[in-house]
C-alpha cells in the first residue's frame, strides 16, 4: 500500500449497503449537492434514520458513484451518472455484471481504502477465514497505525465486511429495512465451509468461512477489460506492461479482488487482443508473461460496453 493511504474503518454506521441505497444517493445528489450537510433534511428525503442517512453517504463514496467537493457538497461522478443516472444502465442493480463493478470499485480504492477489504483481499494468506483469526491479525496490523484503534470499532469493521457478502440469518419473518441482506450477497464471494470450537472451556464454536476461488463464468470478458484498465490506470498509470504475477496477484489487481484462478486468469488474457481490438495483448513464453496496453480509453466506454457487449473500438 502506498504510504499515503489513509485506511477507512467507520461511518458505514455498521450496515452493510442495501439495493436502493446506491440509486438514492445518486438522486438526492442531483437535487441537492448539499442535502449531506443537513442530516434531518437527508432522513426526510431518503426516508431512513441519522445512522442509514450516514451509511448511504458513506457507501456512495466509497463505492465511487458520488465525490466530494467542500463546501459545494457532492456530486454525482461519470461512473455514478452511467449506472443509477436518467438513462442509467442499472439502475436497479439487476445484472450481476453491476453487482461485480461495485466490488471492484469498493475493493480498489487507492487513496482510501476499506481497511478489511484492502487486507483481507489482498494480505489474507490463510485458506479459510473466521473470526477469531481475522479480528486477531486485523488488531496486529492496526496496532502499526499512528492512530490506535478500538477492538470495538475493529469487530464492528470486520462484522459489516462479512454480512456484506454473507447473508444474515434475521429472525423468521423479520423484513425491517436493518436485517435485508447487501446485494453483494448475491455474488458467493464468501462460502461457509463449517465451524470449529474456538475453545474447550467453553465450548464456544464459531463458523469457518473461505473466498470463492473458482472460476467464475459471470464475471464477462468486458468487465473483466473495464477493470484491468482501471488497474493499470489507478495503480500503474506510467506503465504499459505488466506480468501475469502482477496482475494475478498484486496488490488490487484482478485475480485479488475476483479471487480468479491462475487457469481462467490465463485464460480470459489469452483472449484480449480478440476482444478489445488491440486495447490490451498478452504475450506468453518460457521467459516471459506481459499484458501490454496500447493505447488509451474512456472509462464511460468501457462501462457501457459491459452492458452492450460491443467490441470495443481503440
Amino acid at each position: 500500500m502506498k504510504p499515503h493511504a489513509k485506511y477507512r474503518f467507520s461511518g458505514h454506521e455498521t450496515f452493510p449497503f442495501r439495493y436502493t441505497w446506491l440509486p438514492k444517493a445518486v438522486n438526492v445528489i442531483k437535487s441537492n449537492p448539499k442535502i449531506f450537510s443537513d442530516e434531518d433534511d437527508a432522513m426526510v428525503s431518503l426516508g431512513v434514520g441519522k445512522n442509514m442517512v450516514r451509511a448511504i453517504r458513506f457507501w456512495a463514496e466509497a463505492s465511487g458513484i458520488i465525490k466530494f467537493q467542500g463546501k459545494d457538497g457532492f456530486v454525482v461522478t461519470e461512473f455514478g451518472e452511467i449506472l443509477f443516472g436518467e438513462d442509467g444502465l442499472d439502475p436497479y442493480l439487476e445484472d450481476i455484471q453491476t453487482l461485480w463493478l461495485i466490488h471492484w470499485k469498493l475493493s480498489t480504492q487507492v487513496l482510501e481504502p476499506l481497511f478489511a477489504w484492502d487486507y483481507l483481499l489482498n494480505q489474507w494468506q490463510e485458506p479459510d477465514l473466521t473470526r477469531t483469526a481475522v479480528l486477531r491479525n486485523l488488531q496486529q496490523k492496526a496496532n502499526t497505525f499512528e492512530k490506535k484503534l478500538s477492538f470495538v470499532t475493529l469487530e464492528q469493521h470486520f462484522d459489516t465486511f462479512l454480512h456484506t457478502y454473507f447473508p444474515t440469518r434475521g429472525r423468521k419473518g423479520q423484513i425491517q429495512e436493518d436485517n435485508l441482506d447487501c446485494p453483494l450477497v448475491e455474488l458467493e464471494l464468501i462460502q461457509k465451509i463449517g465451524e470449529r470450537e474456538i475453545d474447550n472451556a467453553s465450548g464456544k464454536r464459531e463458523l469457518i468461512y473461505a473466498f470463492r476461488r473458482e472460476p467464475k463464468s459471470e464475471i464477462s470478458d468486458k468487465l473483466f477489460v473495464y477493470c484491468l484498465y482501471d488497474f493499470f490506470t489507478q495503480r500503474y498509470p506510467s506503465e504499459l506492461t505488466l506480468s501475469f504475477r502482477e496482475i494475478s496477484v498484486g496488490h488490487g489487481s484482478p485475480g485479488q479482488i475476483f479471487k480468479l484462478p491462475e487457469s481462467d486468469l490465463r485464460e480470459r488474457l489469452e483472449s484480449l487482443n480478440f476482444q478489445t481490438n488491440r486495447l490490451f495483448s498478452y504475450q506468453e513464453s518460457q521467459s516471459i508473461q506481459q499484458v501490454y496496453k496500447h493505447s488509451n480509453m474512456q472509462e464511460k466506454i468501457l462501462i457501457k460496453s459491459i452492458y452492450t457487449h460491443e467490441v470495443v473500438r481503440v
